[in-house]
């Protein structure tokens, strides 16, 4: 018995010996899966994106003047200052000028002695018409020459009196008045100050008045979204100074052309009675949009982004081509692209700088 066990034992040891397996080449199955997924295709979607677009917003004064003296004078009285809340009207800063009070009365006197004058000229001219009744007693050309001199002492009267009324405006540019109601948010002159057309303090303005109960909300819109914005439905902000609360308003009015930045100016007007509202102020702005608008979605990773230029692959005929792009909105796992493409196109995913126009996708 421990004869035949031994010669079994013997045999299957022989066997295993003898039979020696092949190891299994995985390489032509690796090979082939790699040459299938070498590149990974997907499409681009026509959907859309958002109802509405973020944008920064910034406040600015509904008016907003800079004072200056329109004549050479100096600073007599400043009647505000900084943070003054003025009135349509309002006396704000007197001016003097001594040579133009004289200029004043030279006028004046200028257009008395015209005036007399011309009575004088009248007077004359009565009583040689007076005379001229008489046949013979005046001479026909005195009495022309008498008429021309009473219409020219006329003019001269007439010359004058706008002369007068020119000293008078200047003289009232001396007090310098509020435009509009606001608020003095600058001042630079001080009492004695030369100031005017002809001095160096006029490179600035003497005060600068905002109104500032009523303030313009700018938003700049992209060339992209000018015709896609919802002009009936009103707009939602929230200012970074205060995060918690949220307004709403509704466009004013816009600028219909765009900028040298290619976009287009909206504005919506905001009463700020408390002003609890400051210009230059900014704001996060979500502006509605058409609700029909689509856009055009790629996956994130599908962009390929150099110094020149971002640009996507897309796959026509087996081939790549590079269409340039640009990006709007983003999502979780898409952006919104303008260019060259439209819905259902195949483009590669994960794509790179490596891969030129016109190289074979398989």
């Amino acid at each position: 018995m421990k004869n035949i066990c031994a010669v079994v034992i013997f045999s299957v040891l022989l066997y295993a010996c003898g039979h020696v397996e092949k190891p299994v080449d995985l390489t032509v199955k690796s090979a082939a899966t790699s040459e299938m997924s070498k590149y990974e295709i997907g499409r681009v979607t026509e959907n859309p994106l958002a109802s509405y677009v973020k944008l920064p917003g910034q406040l600015k004064p509904f008016e907003e003047v800079n004072l200056y003296a329109k004549v050479n004078g100096f600073v007599k009285e400043v009647l505000v200052d900084r943070g003054t809340k003025v009135r349509k009207g309002q006396v704000l800063v007197r001016l003097e000028a001594p040579e133009m009070e004289s200029q004043v009365q030279m006028a004046n006197s200028k257009f008395v002695q015209a005036q007399e004058n011309a009575v004088a000229s009248k007077e004359k001219y009565r009583r040689l018409n007076e005379a001229a009744k008489e046949p013979g007693s005046v001479a026909p050309l005195d009495l022309d020459n008498a008429m021309s001199r009473m219409k020219a002492d006329d003019a001269i009267v007439m010359a004058e009196r706008s002369n007068v009324d020119v000293m008078k405006n200047y003289k009232n540019y001396l007090i310098i008045t509020a435009p509009f109601d606001g608020v003095i948010i600058q001042r630079n002159i001080s009492s004695g100050a030369l100031v005017g057309p002809g001095s160096k303090s006029n490179d600035q303005p003497m005060l600068v008045l905002q109104h500032l109960q009523k303030l313009r909300l700018e938003v700049y819109i992209p060339e992209a979204y000018v015709d896609q914005v919802d002009l009936n439905r009103p707009v939602s902000f929230v200012f970074n100074s205060m995060p918690e609360k949220t307004l709403e308003a509704k466009i004013s009015r816009s600028a219909n052309s765009l900028t040298s930045l290619r976009s287009e100016a909206i504005e919506i007007d905001l009463q700020n009675d408390k002003q609890l509202l400051k210009p230059g102020m900014y704001a996060e702005v979500k502006v509605p949009l058409l609700s029909e608008t689509k856009s055009l979605l790629i996956p994130n990773n599908s962009i390929v982004r150099s110094t020149e230029r971002q640009y996507v692959i897309t796959v026509k005929d087996g081939k790549a081509h590079l269409v340039d792009v640009k990006e709007g909105l983003k999502a979780k796992d898409s952006t919104e692209v303008f260019g060259g493409l439209a819905g259902g196109d195949e483009i590669l995913l994960h794509a790179t700088d490596e891969i030129k126009e016109g190289t074979p996708i398989k």
